[in-house]
């Protein structure tokens, strides 16, 4: 088999004319019909996308029967802020099964949102499993199980019933066999696949017919983006700005787009920063032609010194060719 290509240089730390740090990784994007438009890095050897497999778990939720659409199948799909209507969408959709917040597995964490964050502290609050970022994704298995009769206290194993029709989701929709599993932050499995299929998944959600299972949860994410992420968050703010996008952030940098016409990406910044993320999205967009107002914001990120801007973040010129 032919060596792994090295990772590549997705953004660079410039400080008073000097680069003082490079963040490197992998960045794949794809045509419509899933041939490769361009490929940095090592784009075909197996990653953990972490929560950019939400899209394709959230879509055996719905092969499995999961009543929830909207906001609710949205937030399925989530890395939520724990901002007040996230807490309440999860409670949604536990009541909807006659059961409340008990029933959730996720640790205990404090809200992924910074003002939600603070609200939280300065009214004496603590970590608690629903404002924990994948609560949503919970609940929803939770209310599948609940359809299915399955039982409701190792939903996260691997061997579950659930667990399994989901990761035969992930190869379906991802056409790529899963090469490991892991246990992900929030105790549920995480499967690893390349960054080439992780792209044609969401490539493959926004083409599919509608009404098929891919293509509701890439309607719902997409008409409800504050679902997804959450006040201030660039997978929120992005989706928002950009007609059609669909877009789904994942621990450790990875991030997985596509835009309405099928043309998808997907990429991994191998020492894990998100700072760099939203740059190298602008970038891709930008290189495919997307005009919005919005990407203005994301072009570049400031680097300050005594307070005031002495250079910046930014994507090398040559990364897109």
């Amino acid at each position: 088999m032919p060596e792994p290509a090295p990772p590549v240089v997705l953004a660079e730390v410039v400080r008073s004319g000097f680069v003082e740090g490079r963040h490197r990784g992998s960045l794949v994007v794809l045509e419509p019909d899933g041939s490769v438009l361009v490929a940095r890095g090592d784009v075909s050897t197996p990653v953990f996308p972490r929560s950019s497999n939400k899209l394709m778990q959230a879509v055996g939720l719905v092969e499995l029967g999961y009543p929830g659409r909207g906001e609710l199948l949205a937030l399925a799909a989530a890395s939520h802020s724990g901002e007040p209507h996230h807490v309440d969408g999860v409670r949604r959709i536990l009541a909807g099964c006659g059961l409340d917040i008990g029933a959730l597995r996720t640790p205990p964490d404090w809200p992924l949102g910074e003002r939600a964050f603070l609200d939280v502290v300065r009214a004496g609050g603590e970590p608690t499993p629903e404002t924990m970022n994948c609560s949503g994704k919970h609940a929803a298995m939770i209310a599948t199980c609940v359809a299915h009769d399955w039982p409701l206290d190792d939903y996260r194993a691997a061997e579950h019933p659930l667990q399994r029709h989901l990761a035969g989701a992930i190869e379906r929709l991802s056409g790529e066999r899963i090469a490991a599993t892991g246990t992900d932050g929030c105790g549920a499995p995480v499967a690893a696949i390349s960054l080439t299929a992780v792209a044609r998944a969401f490539s493959r959600s926004v083409q599919a017919a509608p009404g098929e299972p891919e293509r509701a949860v890439a309607d719902a994410m997409r008409a409800h983006p504050d679902y997804v992420g959450g006040t201030g968050r660039d997978v929120t703010v992005l989706m928002a700005g950009v007609d059609g996008l669909l877009m789904k952030d994942g621990a450790e940098g990875v991030l997985a787009a596509a835009l309405p016409d099928g043309r998808a990406f997907a990429l991994k910044v191998d020492d894990g920063a998100e700072r760099p993320r939203p740059l190298v999205a602008t970038a891709v967009l930008r290189h495919l032609g997307v005009e919005a107002d919005v990407l203005a914001a994301y072009e570049i990120r400031e680097v300050l010194g005594g307070g005031v801007r002495v250079g910046e973040v930014r994507v090398p010129a040559g990364l897109l060719g």
